[in-house]
């Protein structure tokens, strides 16, 4: 099979399409062909060095097919079910081994592609809106860098949730995409307090989700009212410099740096939250918004696209 391999740390330079072996399931493990796989920055943190992994390292960690062949001790799953997966290593490859438990079924009203889109950034946004910061109807919350794949989700789900959503994009055509999602306001980043500010009545916004970092952290602070949620969920313009965390107490205010593994730590969690997710896309309250989709050799310029900040939704590696 080829695969998207790198043996160095470093940009997208560093990356190898590469005939590898076929892999073979071993016990619990499901082997599947991958219909397609999706881009996500988690993927430029570990090719970056920024996540360390073992190298040489298979790239992409999200991903939607069909089971070809399965290990010993596997159960509930058959050859030719179509299946989805995320926070797994080896995804941007004609084939990946899978733990059969971190499997979850595609419904019949979902396409391989549109499960591969939305998996991963879908499943972070469920938890951010659900868990790190709970939106109720009449929350108000800013989201950075809201028209692409992530900040869509974020701005489409928490307004579905009964909040309102200041957002911040970079052009005038990716703040278009944003207030289409549902954004009450889209703003260049250097307007957005003066935006939160107007909405608010000077009160500032109950949660921030910041996956821009180093570039946003500052207003994202200065965005929220007393007792206030900082969601840092991303680090697109670099990690955030070491703080002092008394900067905290200008409003009590609650940071977390949450990540997806700890939400879906159990198979009944992942199952729930795959449920209500892909439901969610269904019905139309979610869109995927594939924008992109690359073949295997071409995955450099998929990730050029993504770190440029030239992408709006969804991009995907299409084997």
């Amino acid at each position: 099979m080829r695969a998207v391999v790198f043996e160095e740390f470093g940009d997208q330079s560093v990356l190898r399409v590469q005939d590898r072996p076929d892999p073979v399931p071993g016990p619990g493990q499901a082997l599947v062909l991958v219909a397609a796989s999706g881009v996500n920055f988690v993927d430029v943190y570990q090719r970056s060095g920024a996540y360390q992994v073992a190298l040489p390292a298979v790239l992409g960690s999200e991903g939607a097919g069909t089971v070809l062949q399965l290990g010993e001790d596997v159960r509930g799953l058959a050859p030719g079910d179509r299946v989805a997966w995320t926070s797994i290593p080896g995804s941007h490859a004609e084939q990946a081994l899978v733990p059969a438990d971190r499997l979850v079924p595609v419904p019949d009203e979902l396409t391989n592609e549109q499960a591969a889109a939305v998996l991963l950034q879908g499943l972070t946004a469920h938890y951010l809106t659900h868990d790190s910061f709970a939106v109720r109807p009449g929350s108000t919350v800013l989201v950075h860098a809201a028209a692409g794949g992530m900040g869509r989700l974020l701005t489409r789900i928490v307004t579905h949730l009964g909040g309102r959503v200041v957002a911040t994009a970079s052009t005038p055509g990716k703040r278009d995409v944003a207030e289409a999602a549902g954004a009450v306001r889209a703003v260049p980043y250097d307007e957005a307090l003066d935006a939160v500010r107007d909405l608010t009545g000077g009160a500032g916004v109950d949660a921030v989700y910041d996956g821009v970092g180093a570039d946003t952290f500052d207003t994202s602070l200065q965005a929220l009212r007393p007792r206030g949620t900082l969601v840092l969920f991303g680090a697109s313009s670099g990690k955030v410099p070491p703080f002092d965390p008394l900067r905290l107490m200008a409003g009590s205010y609650f940071l977390t740096r949450p990540t997806l593994v700890h939400f879906i730590a159990t198979r009944a969690e992942l199952l729930d939250r795959s449920e209500t997710l892909f439901q969610w896309v269904a019905d139309g309250v979610v869109d995927p918004a594939i924008t992109g989709r690359y073949p295997l050799d071409a995955v450099a310029d998929a990730y050029a696209a993504l770190e440029q900040r030239r992408s709006t939704g969804k991009l995907l590696i299409v084997p």
